[in-house]
């Protein structure tokens, strides 16, 4: 088998569309499940069971739907669990489908159920929303099932299927979910180099619409990191011989490093671009930030290819022509540019030597999850906590539902509560995203679906229905619209081959969307609603005191440096987790109704304005390694700062409107003592905590406007 995949790869055609296929990480769960499904769709079909073979292929979909990033011995529990709770489900369905009242409420309790067990861990996500998926589907098709105990056999076999053909493929390469999660990394840190590349040239205006955008790309970054050490934590836990994971713990603590580099800011580049000695220094940057990004994207691929990664020979160019300019002094340029092309010069090493330069003997330590299953789930039961609030909001949507079909015997009306599983989120802002995109893709694929339908024979409805599947399981993470029309196409071509009836279904799974749209709307606006300007003064303070923990972090490393530094690297993760927390309520404050959308302008400048000071601060950590034997000499300020921000925290988390004026000028009086100093070795030093503490001046006179508010709109 070696021999002949060695043999195929030295074909340049095959090797071509191998890479093609494989640079897309989302195409691997597409092939998987649709594989699966058409196999089963096709040999049920030739022996003359459409319906089992429908039935099979929604349970291969459940499986792909509810798919853990696990190794392999992990994948086996989450397979074990998954076909004991989907029998579970769909058993329960069906022995109680005589007993509307009691299949009602045994819907809502187990919703509320399964959602907390959801949130223990990631593993628990995935598999309670396939058995609520499967519940569902049981539902749907129990009018239609030749006996009560059919569906639940073969739900469960069509995931197991899914999941043991899964398996498999994990098992021919056992680490291609480590490589899979730090390609994604790498590809988002790509996104980012390409975006800040935009700052050079900037102005004002400018700047602060890249800023915002590096925020809402950061986003993708963090989680992305998440997911990595979520997966390196699975395979930790799971081998003995821990060095095979040394490769892959490498490249997860160089994302990190690059990370901290590419989200650096050592000045304000608006001021920068305006002196005209910087103009070609400013030039040369663009291009430098471009050659990252690709020779970022050129790893991410290498990873997924297993392919050898080739370091961009005009990046290695430009980077010694850029050194060579500041060293000749043809261009002196400032000392933020100066220590910028430094900082691009580190990542650019960093790569080059990505293969060599990593310690064999050693292993980093990785932040674990420490609370027990018992203690994460106690934690949920309070009915405060946002998950308790999206479990009990499911739970009320579908016992209305339920009793809407129920009593109006609306056709199909087992949709409605499909529906509201699909659309109903956490907040308002984002069910009224997903309730747009699940009524425009159903719409879409309705009439798509009805105008080619009948174009295609039996056997070509089998053929669509297959790439149905494929195109989307491609979509529906990159967009859940378009992945939308392609699962009701796939639900037309299901009902012609189980009764020839799929175009008489489609204007009830029309109606059946609009009533669960209409529902989710309905509960998430009025059942404690959490429109986004009231966690405003929370996150802040939130915000506040992560950035102190990153900052107060940052000072030990230059005072006690260590080999590891995982509480530095937890701090960092905390302060970016939190800054993605201010982000997202702003993005999602657009979706909010108009009267409650006040703090709108304030929350976009906190944006901007955090995302800069988490900017300030990774420059301040990324160069703490150059400082490695020596001393901060500013940490005659650390006090001050410390406190400074350390009563600005106490200040947003009191009821009372306290004065914030002597923290303002204690701030203030920092700034002057730093703007006044002028050591020529520590320059660079000052200049940040000048900018650290001057933004954080700027966000807490916005964070007075949104105590303001906030207070005003609680009476």
């Amino acid at each position: 088998m070696k021999r002949l995949s060695f043999n195929l790869k030295q074909i340049s055609w095959y090797k071509y569309y191998r890479n093609l296929f494989l640079k897309n990480p989302n195409r691997l769960l597409a092939f998987k499940g649709t594989i699966v499904i058409g196999s089963l769709v096709i040999f049920m079909v030739i022996l003359g069971l459409p319906f089992y073979a429908v039935t099979l292929g929604l349970g291969a979909l459940a499986g792909v739907l509810s798919e853990t990033e696990d190794h392999p011995n992990g994948r086996l529990k989450s397979m074990a669990l998954k076909i004991i709770s989907f029998a579970i489900s769909s058993f329960s369905v069906e022995l109680l489908q005589p007993y509307p009242i009691l299949l009602g409420i045994g819907l809502s309790l187990s919703t509320i159920v399964f959602i907390l067990i959801g949130g223990i861990s990631e593993r628990f996500r995935g598999v309670t929303f396939g058995a609520l998926l499967i519940g569902v589907y049981t539902m749907i098709g129990a009018q239609i099932s030749p006996n009560w105990y059919i569906q639940p056999i073969l739900l469960s076999l069509g995931a197991f299927i899914y999941g043991v053909f899964s398996y498999v493929i994990l098992l021919l390469k056992p680490y291609s979910l480590l490589n899979e999660q730090l390609a994604r990394g790498f590809y988002a840190l790509s996104d980012y180099f390409d975006e800040k590349a935009k700052l050079f040239p900037s102005d004002g205006q400018s700047e602060k619409e890249v800023r915002t955008k590096l925020a809402l790309l950061n986003i993708q970054i963090v989680e992305a990191l998440d997911s990595c050490k979520e997966v390196l934590n699975s395979y930790g836990e799971a081998l003995k011989n821990q060095q095979p994971l040394l490769p892959y713990l490498h490249y997860f603590m160089v994302l990190q490093g690059l990370h901290e580099r590419a989200t650096s800011s050592h000045e304000r580049y608006d001021l920068l671009t305006t002196d005209p000695a910087n103009i070609e220094l400013i030039a040369g940057i663009r291009q430098l930030l471009h050659e990252l990004a690709l020779a970022t994207k050129n790893f991410a691929e290498s990873l997924l290819t297993g392919s050898p990664y080739k370091h961009p020979m005009a990046l290695s160019w430009l980077v010694g022509t850029m050194n060579g300019l500041l060293e000749t002094n043809s261009l002196k340029g400032s000392l933020p540019l100066r220590l910028l092309i430094n900082n691009i010069t580190q990542c650019h090493e960093t790569l080059k030597c990505i293969d060599k330069n990593y310690d064999t003997d050693s292993l980093p330590k990785l932040e674990k999850e420490t609370r027990s299953y018992f203690e994460r789930l106690k934690l949920q039961l309070n009915i405060n906590h946002p998950r308790m609030r999206h479990a009990l909001r499911l739970s009320v949507s579908f016992l209305i539902g339920f009793t809407v079909y129920q009593y109006f015997n609306i056709d199909k009306g087992e949709w409605v509560v499909l529906t509201i599983l699909f659309v109903l989120q956490s907040s308002f802002s984002e069910t009224r995203k997903r309730l747009l995109e699940r009524t425009i893709g159903t719409l879409t694929g309705v009439v798509v679906g009805v105008l080619i339908i009948r174009l295609f024979s039996f056997s070509g409805q089998i053929v669509l229905l297959i790439t149905s599947a494929y195109l989307f399981f491609i979509w529906m993470k990159r967009r859940y619209s378009v992945g939308v029309v392609f699962i009701t196409i796939f639900v037309l071509c299901a009902f012609n081959i189980m009764s020839n009836k799929g175009v008489d279904v489609m204007a009830p799974r029309l109606l059946a969307t609009l009533i669960g749209a209409f529902i989710s709307f309905m509960v998430v606006r009025f059942l404690w609603p959490e429109w986004q300007y009231k966690k405003l003064p929370s996150l802040l303070s939130g915000v506040i005191h992560k950035n102190t923990a990153y900052f107060k972090a940052i000072l030990d490393q230059y005072q006690n440096p260590t080999t590891d530094d995982l509480k530095y690297r937890i701090a960092r993760r905390e302060a970016h987790r939190a800054d993605n927390a201010l982000v997202k309520v702003w993005q999602n404050m657009q979706l909010d109704p108009q009267k409650q959308q006040q703090l709108n302008k304030t929350a976009f400048t906190l944006t901007y304005l955090n995302h800069a000071l988490l900017s300030y601060l990774s420059a301040l950590g990324a160069h703490r390694a150059q400082e490695k034997g020596g001393t901060l000499q500013v940490l005659e300020f650390e006090n001050d700062i410390l406190k400074a921000l350390d009563d600005a925290f106490n200040w947003l988390t009191t009821q009372h409107n306290s004065e914030i004026e002597p923290i303002e000028n204690m701030l203030k009086d920092i700034s002057t003592q730093l703007l006044a100093t002028n050591k020529e070795a520590t320059q660079m030093q000052y200049i940040l905590l000048y900018n650290i503490v001057h933004v954080t001046l700027q966000i807490l006179e916005q964070a007075k406007l949104s105590k303001l508010t906030t207070t005003i709109g609680e009476r």
